[in-house]
């Protein structure tokens, strides 16, 4: 594993994982940036589906993908994506709302000075979800895999350089999305029929087009995080991959898997935690709840023998997944709660923080 280049971000620093309620990336950003643009957190560039395809994180990722690789553009289908002949309106709108993403982004954050996160889809999250020409899934062909991951490399770094420019004071923090990777390496996902599952993929092909984006990634001077909200996420292969964080939804962690966290903790990388959920009334609960909501954290602490400040130095606190099913008034609560969540875990007065209001 490289060396971590997160030592310097906020101890237990609240963040998000990427999409946001509604259509307006002006609120959505403010309300992103108010919360966790304030020294202690991560604010992340918000992905807002509701606005429809191109918007949500596959479309978006796709159109960063066609910006330099056109062969690899995608249209839509009733079922989701697939590769297209040239990009077309559906790219030209990813792009679009991307670059309202990021004017937006760029007005908000005008003279920031810290860490500050945006997302791409992983390679093998990308094959699992865009269709081939015959309607089956690009993650059967191995040659299709190949030309994704060395195309998503390219695009995550021209990605990244546009996020420096656009925000200069900023270290960038990519995530990046691989929400498919356990059903990818499990051979879980559905052929085309339903009747049949794709083979599985090796962990050292896997872990091989991983390492490619990470490595491409930090030669243009980003960190990287790896996010993972399904259950028993491959946490030593992403590791191994070289990423300086591992996301995951702290409330369906196994303790079987506290040894790999014990591990990235020891080589000075970040657990960004999962804690928070990210819709439903969970999302809505008052800051009173911040001692229970610190409660996994602490006892995954008590289990590898990190405590106080040193597992604050180790974690960011997060929502488990996206909140585009949340009500705005409860991501905005989320948010907050994250934020009092992580000045507990920094033994810090978490205060009311506004995450108590009514709706």
């Amino acid at each position: 594993m490289p060396e971590p280049l997160l030592q310097d971000a906020p101890p237990a620093g609240a963040t998000a994982v990427g999409s946001m309620p509604g259509t307006s990336v002006v609120e959505a950003v403010a309300v992103v940036v108010g919360e966790l643009g304030q020294g202690d957190g991560v604010p992340h560039l918000p992905e807002l589906p509701a606005r429809g395809p191109g918007a949500d994180m596959v479309g978006r990722t796709a159109g960063l993908l066609a910006e330099v690789s056109p062969d690899l553009a995608v249209e839509t289908t009733p079922d989701g994506w697939r590769f297209a002949d040239a990009p077309g309106r559906e790219m030209r709108r990813a792009q679009s709302f991307l670059g309202e993403d990021l004017d937006a982004w760029e007005e908000a954050l005008d003279g920031f000075r810290g860490w500050a996160a945006a997302s791409v889809v992983g390679p093998w999250t990308m094959a699992a979800a865009i269709e081939l020409s015959s309607g089956e899934r690009a993650v059967r062909d191995a040659g299709a895999c190949r030309d994704l991951a060395a195309a998503l490399a390219h695009a995550a770094v021209e990605h990244v350089v546009q996020l420096q420019r656009r925000v200069p004071g900023s270290r960038v923090l990519l995530q990046i999305d691989e929400p498919s990777l356990p059903a990818v390496l499990l051979g879980s996902i559905a052929t085309q029929s339903g009747r049949g599952r794709y083979a599985a993929i090796e962990e050292p092909v896997v872990e091989q087009a991983l390492a490619a984006v990470v490595d491409a990634v930090h030669a243009a001077g980003a960190a990287v995080a790896v996010h993972c909200c399904a259950q028993r996420p491959p946490l030593a292969l992403l590791r191994r991959a070289g990423a300086d964080a591992l996301s995951v939804d702290l409330l369906l962690h196994s303790e079987r898997d506290d040894d790999e966290v014990g591990e990235l903790l020891d080589r000075g990388g970040r657990l960004i935690a999962g804690i928070v959920p990210g819709a439903g009334p969970a999302a809505a609960l008052p800051s009173s709840v911040v001692a229970s909501t610190v409660e996994p954290v602490v006892r995954l602490g008590h289990r590898l023998g990190v405590e106080g400040d040193a597992l604050a130095a180790g974690l960011m606190v997060s929502p488990t997944c996206g909140m585009a099913g949340a009500s705005p008034a409860q991501a905005r609560r989320a948010l907050a709660l994250l934020r009092a969540v992580g000045r507990g875990l920094r033994d810090e007065d978490p205060g009311r923080d506004g995450s108590d209001d009514e709706e």
